[in-house]
């Protein structure tokens, strides 16, 4: 006898493969050792810093009398945050630290 909610149910034995394929592949930074993930880190921090450039590049490249107008100057702050606090987690000692809040929203 099927159920009615049986019906429907899609089987799918590949799905429980893939999320152990996810998982597993997920823990694979954990692994990594302390210099590799600094090195990570620093190539990120190197992005970032050039993404605050070319976020600074299009603040003053930007129409001054534009209907609507990006905030790149709040971008580069929140880009600069999370250098900042990549930088500072390179750096200190692991101990939980308040974190400022990303603005997000960058259409005034």
């Amino acid at each position: 006898m099927i159920l009615p909610f049986e019906r429907y149910r899609v089987r799918r034995p590949c799905m429980t493969a893939a999320a152990a394929l996810v998982l597993g592949l997920a823990a694979l930074p954990a692994r990594a050792d302390e210099d590799s993930q600094r090195e990570i880190l620093a190539r990120i921090a190197y992005e970032l810093t050039r993404l605050e450039q070319v976020a600074a590049e299009g603040g003053r490249q930007q129409e001054a009398n534009a209907r609507t107008r990006f905030r790149f100057d709040w971008l580069a702050r929140d880009l600069s945050l999370v250098r900042r606090g990549i930088e500072d987690h390179v750096d200190a000692p692991r101990q939980p630290r308040p974190v400022p809040v990303l603005r997000g929203d960058y259409r005034p």
